[in-house]
């Protein structure tokens, strides 16, 4: 899956993988694994909207991609028997865009703007009465006789979805009444995942097969999907159609994943990190380029798992390779330490 500028935001995912992707999804809090408390916040906030007949509150889902702030945008429709209009930020490039969806909205109606964080600033600012008050303000004419119009719109709900809240505006974030932040999930977690989504797949697998595949999808259910999928095919391929630890072993040895969960672009980065640059620190644009890689890239996918991870640290003076870098790939340390303990 790749965002509107063609980045991915899931390494090896591909149109089919987005297509099983719908058919994985939960439907319900009910059927909605991890994120517990936010699970709980949503579900009060939805309850308290369907007893006074009234629109959710505006939602801002923030997080990594994959954790499942687009599921999250579809179950708060689904749970409150709403249409769901879906967009991007990148999407709606200009107000007028904008007004074509917001009229066609209905009372209650939910619109989902994934990466809302790259809006433009004209929109941007075209969005602010709509979610106060549920208008929308248009200019008509031009020059000394323009004329301004409100034009009232349905009471709708707000879900913005991003990966950088920290990009987002103050005044934007502030007309969103609740905010949830989704964390990496735990290895239990993703084993429930594993099976629930094995269980839609018609997939029979083993306890431990699905705990290996838990333990090597970096925390994100959209890899761990993915992951079954892959190790659906090879058992339908070279073993019976059963998945278990070995089959699921050779499967991700063949996509080149290891124990940890690490893929070969991942590799790449510490050992270029650490062959080329003496284990750092070294900028990121420095090791994008040494890679032939977008720098958005290694940023948003790559390195928040390397840093969850203890494999690489940011430093005022750049990125730097750990320890445990090292011996993870089979290589000595420098005598003396890593260079983060050198930092200022």
């Amino acid at each position: 899956m790749t965002d509107d500028d063609g980045r991915p935001l899931d390494p090896g995912a591909t149109n089919e993988d987005e297509q099983f992707d719908r058919t994985l999804r939960p439907r319900s809090l009910d059927d909605y694994v991890g994120q517990e408390q936010v699970r709980q916040n949503l579900g009060i906030l939805l309850e308290a909207a369907r007893r006074r007949g009234e629109p959710v509150e505006h939602v801002l889902l923030s997080g990594p991609p994959g954790l499942g702030k687009t599921t999250l945008a579809n179950i708060i429709a689904n749970e409150l028997g709403v249409a769901i209009r879906t967009t991007s930020g990148p999407a709606i490039d200009h107000a007028g865009a904008l007004a074509s969806i917001l009229t066609n909205l209905n009372d209650r109606d939910i619109l989902f703007i994934d990466e809302i964080h790259r809006l433009n600033a004209t929109v941007e600012e075209a969005l602010y009465p709509a979610m106060e008050d549920f208008a929308f303000d248009i200019v008509l004419g031009k020059g000394a006789g323009a004329t301004s119009a409100r034009l009232p719109l349905a009471r709708f709900t707000c879900v913005g979805a991003t990966t950088r809240q920290g990009l987002l505006s103050a005044p934007m974030r502030d007309r969103f009444g609740a905010s949830y932040r989704l964390d990496f999930y735990t290895h239990a977690e993703l084993e429930k995942i594993v099976k629930r989504s094995a269980r839609i797949l018609a997939l029979e697998i083993d306890e431990e097969a699905a705990a290996e595949l838990a333990k090597r999808s970096r925390g994100t259910p959209r890899i761990v999907n993915r992951l079954l999928r892959r190790v659906r095919d090879y058992a339908e391929v070279r073993a019976d159609g059963k998945a278990t630890l070995a089959v699921t072993h050779q499967a991700l040895a063949m996509l080149e994943i290891d124990e940890l969960g690490l893929e070969p672009l991942d590799r790449r980065i510490l050992e270029t990190m650490i062959q080329k640059f003496r284990g750092g620190p070294v900028g990121l644009d420095t090791i994008a380029t040494a890679l032939s890689e977008e720098p958005e890239t290694i940023e948003d996918v790559y390195e928040p798992f390397l840093m969850q991870n203890g494999f690489l640290a940011r430093t005022p003076r750049g990125r730097v390779a750990t320890e445990l870098a090292y011996r993870h790939l089979g290589l000595e340390p420098p005598a003396g330490g890593p260079e983060q303990g050198r930092l200022l």
